[in-house]
């Protein structure tokens, strides 16, 4: 049986930038990833790179080589990833005092400014004006996730890494197994499962604080509707949502089988790609069970009536209730390292900022396993919350 140095699980955003960038390193790398046609948070993602967003001097730091490493990509990777600047509008609610809104954001690393409903309307004339109370309005930069994801798995297997579409099934010292009974040997191995990575764990007898929404989003058919901004809500629902599941005395709530343990929240959002056609919403759930069945029907229609509230014309487009897993740590910053007790098992998840984050961050681990000392990283190891 081949030992490869490493085994990376999880092909989405994370796993292949991490496994490409490995690679890059000279390790030999196996990356597992159970579907053929993802249906993980990356296929769904809007793809924004706020990295005007860093608030603390290692993030702000992140942000700065998140998007020149953004820039440098399509011409590193070979490979169109519709990088792109754009304005983004985070929209303020009727019933909240918009300098309250932008206090929230007073130590982010590049100023947003403040506008009237007037003003965001000229930015993006497809806005309901009678629904906000303002706005806020930044530079932003926006990349196709999925083609992303396509091109570094593409320039991993040309730096001569191998890829395997299986199910893994549990990890132990050294190896993992498939469900359908394959083993593979690796020296160390990274789990980059996401919204899956908690469960993967915990079926090996792992504990980690890592967990996951479910997260649902409408896809629309091209439209000759034009977007021509992201709108997110400047006040988003799904972090308080995050913050408050994952606190000490809820953790143990979530090894209870098929619980919700709160209710549910919705942030309309939209984002138009170069294809014409939109994702709009996301409805955040927290429901213990991955695998959890949800009313699809429901979920569409509770998000198309809040798009309609902001984005009137986008609420009855023809389009796709889609839902995948989102994962996320206690304080919305990834987890990165050996978790605890487990020699060469290391984590790479719960990127809150994925598009910004997991670029630079690749590449400062990959480099750090090589002698480069790496101040950063040690930041954002799972051990922090042990």
């Amino acid at each position: 049986m081949k030992t490869y140095d490493w085994i990376v699980v999880g092909g989405g955003i994370t796993g292949t930038a991490l496994s490409y960038e490995l690679s890059q390193v000279g390790f030999s790398v196996l990356l597992l990833e159970q579907d053929r046609i993802a249906q993980n948070a990356t296929r769904y993602s809007y793809g924004g790179i706020p990295y005007w967003s860093g608030t603390s001097i290692s993030t702000q730091q992140l942000c700065a080589e998140g998007i020149a490493r953004q820039r440098q990509l399509p011409d590193e990777l070979d490979a169109n990833t519709e990088f792109r600047q754009l304005d983004l509008l985070l929209t303020i609610e009727l019933d909240r005092d918009p300098k309250e809104i932008a206090d929230l954001y007073h130590k982010c690393l590049i100023p947003l400014t403040s506008i009237d409903p007037a003003t965001a309307c000229e930015l993006e004339p497809l806005l309901n004006p009678d629904s906000i109370a303002g706005a806020l309005t930044v530079s932003h930069a926006h990349v196709n996730a999925q083609l992303l994801t396509q091109a570094y798995h593409a320039a991993f297997i040309r730096a001569g890494g191998e890829s395997q579409n299986v199910r893994v099934e549990q990890i132990s010292q050294g190896s993992v197994r498939s469900d359908r009974g394959e083993t593979f040997a690796g020296q160390n191995i990274a789990v980059c499962a996401g919204g899956l990575s908690r469960s993967l764990l915990k079926r090996s007898g792992i504990d980690a604080r890592i967990y996951f929404t479910h997260a649902e989003v409408i896809e629309t058919a091209p439209t000759d509707l034009k977007l021509r901004t992201i709108v997110m809500p400047a006040d988003m629902q799904r972090f308080q949502l995050e913050s408050e599941a994952s606190a000490v005395g809820v953790d143990r709530l979530w090894d209870a089988p098929s619980s919700e343990l709160m209710p549910p929240s919705i942030d309309p959002g939209a984002i138009q790609f170069f294809d014409r056609t939109m994702r709009l919403g996301q409805f955040s759930r927290l429901l213990t069970d991955p695998y959890a069945k949800i009313d699809a029907k429901q979920s569409e229609l509770e998000i198309r009536a809040k798009i309609g509230k902001l984005l009137p014309s986008l609420a009855t487009l023809p389009g796709t209730w889609h839902h995948c897993l989102v994962a996320f740590s206690h304080d919305s910053l990834p987890s990165i390292g050996t978790l605890p007790e487990s020699e060469n098992l290391y984590l790479f998840s719960g990127f809150t900022s994925p598009m910004v984050f997991v670029p630079p961050l690749a590449k400062r681990f990959a480099t750090s396993l090589v002698g480069t000392r790496d101040e950063i990283i040690p930041q954002f190891s799972p051990q922090r919350f042990a």
